[in-house]
């Protein structure tokens, strides 16, 4: 990913606000870059969490197949991001890309993420197509 991303006015976005604790901070004094990633994967979570119901979550689980992320600029402590997430538009089989965005109080991009998640059987373990249900969830 080169440029930033925003979300599409057609796609429903969930939002999490995180504040840094001081365990966050690295030796560079802001947010370890660790932590960007584990609050989008807390985003991604949620987001699941309250689109789906008790059914659904019990029926179908998610692993992360591949993360990507960029680094803009540093959070420190004491502010406050805004995290946002959303999914693509249309899955390829059981893989669902994710994005997120977390910004500084200001508005400005600290860190973009985007991951592939991929639907699976809790049970076996094993993939599970996306339903297209499941894609208006989301919606």
């Amino acid at each position: 990913m080169t440029r930033a991303l925003a979300p599409p006015s057609d796609r429903q976005v969930f939002e999490l606000r995180f504040a840094p604790e001081p365990i966050h901070i690295d030796g560079n004094s802001h947010v370890n870059n660790v932590v960007y990633l584990a609050w989008a994967q807390e985003l991604a979570i949620a987001h699941w969490s309250a689109v789906a119901s008790a059914e659904d979550q019990a029926r179908w689980g998610w692993v992360v197949l591949r993360h990507e992320v960029d680094y803009r600029r540093p959070l420190l402590l004491g502010q406050t991001a805004l995290g946002r997430t959303w999914v693509d538009d249309a899955p390829e089989g059981p893989r669902f890309a994710r994005f997120c965005r977390i910004d500084a109080p200001d508005g400005s991009m600290c860190a973009q993420v985007r991951t592939v998640w991929c639907l699976v059987d809790p049970a076996s373990g094993r993939p599970q197509r996306v339903p297209p249900r499941m894609v208006e969830m989301f919606a």
